[in-house]
């Protein structure tokens, strides 16, 4: 899955790229070009396979993360929105921390006042996608519609007259139908987002920024004091510190987390000899989807899948007592994923 990075500068989006996935923004970079890196999701659950199989390689579900350039009041919008439309869940950064050393664009620092205008900037940028595709349409009219043009006309006079009630295209209730209909014009506001606010060290495990947010996906994070956190190499210390300003988990697992909440994902695994690995799918996938992920082969000649369940497993000690206990199960095409599956896919 991909994260964008999104707000405006001087905001801590480059502390935060290089917190997620411990790699620094070349000096060269020119500003106006998008960045990526990957950030690999911790899990307590790989862990615990890994130290059960000792394989050779553990590898955990990874987020791309794609640091888009500043969006600037007045400028062209194509240098971030391109890179923003790529992106399956947005990260919108915004200043909550004070600091005479960093200038703010606007020239103070009000996170209220951001919120509202980074939310504007993007129900305003999806207006405008639609009054240009519904121009394009008018034009297009006299060579005769299909159905499927109809249908994503109608979808689009429904998003314009959302957007102008500054309702974002998330909260309409579209149907699978009419969401295929617009899905390529890649709106902003029909993506998950999360409102991430970067603040002084002494407003972290707190529930700052909740008041300027519209949605329940606020995330806290200081970008400057989490980055020291984590250069900390004795995890019990490290533990301690976090503790210490009231956070459970390091920055980079509570982002993780919240991506994964906010996009509707959870977990399952493959595990053996070789690796033991985590999947990221979505809520009520199907088994052969699943296995999709491994592999397109497997979707492919999918033919049944033995699950077992993680704490099952934990609880029982290895593959062959979860069997004679029978908690190893069968299941077929139609069974729905739940987070924690451990998974052996048989296939043609």
């Amino acid at each position: 899955m991909k994260v964008g990075l999104l707000g405006y500068g001087q905001s801590g989006k480059r502390t935060l790229f290089s917190l997620l996935t411990n790699r620094d923004i070349p000096p060269g970079r020119s500003p106006s070009e998008p960045f990526e890196g990957v950030a690999p999701v911790r899990d307590a659950r790989v862990d615990a396979l890994s130290k059960m199989f000792n394989p050779k390689k553990t590898t955990y579900a990874e987020n791309h993360i794609v640091l888009c350039p500043d969006i600037v009041v007045g400028s062209d919008k194509r240098d971030w929105l391109e890179p923003a439309r790529s992106c399956d869940l947005l990260c919108i950064l915004i200043r909550s921390f004070a600091s005479g050393q960093v200038y703010h664009p606007a020239g103070s620092v009000d996170a209220r006042r951001d919120h509202a205008n980074l939310r504007a900037e993007l129900l305003l940028t999806d207006l405008e996608t639609i009054e240009k595709r519904l121009d394009r349409i008018s034009k297009e009219k006299r060579a005769g519609q299909t159905p499927g043009q109809v249908l994503a006309e109608k979808t689009l006079q429904k998003c314009h007259a959302a957007l102008e009630e500054e309702k974002p295209l998330a909260d309409l209730p579209l149907d699978a139908h009419e969401l295929a209909s617009i899905r390529s014009l890649g709106f902003l506001t029909l993506k998950p987002a999360l409102w991430a606010h970067n603040v002084d060290e002494d407003a972290l495990g707190s529930r700052a920024g909740e008041e300027t947010a519209d949605t329940s996906n606020v995330f806290i994070v200081s970008c400057l004091i989490e980055s020291e956190i984590m250069k900390i190499e004795d995890m019990r210390e490290r533990t301690e510190y976090l503790t210490s300003i009231g956070l459970d988990l390091p920055g980079p697992e509570r982002l993780n987390h919240a991506a994964y909440e906010a996009l509707g994902l959870m977990s399952f695994y493959t595990i053996g000899s070789d690796e033991v690995r985590a999947w990221a799918i979505r809520k009520g996938s199907l088994a052969p989807t699943a296995a999709g992920k491994v592999h397109t082969d497997i979707e492919r000649g999918f033919i049944r899948v033995e699950v077992v369940k993680f704490d099952d497993l934990v609880e029982l000690g290895s593959e062959k007592a979860a069997r004679d206990a029978g908690r190893m199960n069968t299941r077929g095409k139609d069974y729905v994923m739940e987070d924690g599956d451990i998974c052996h896919f048989l296939f043609n």
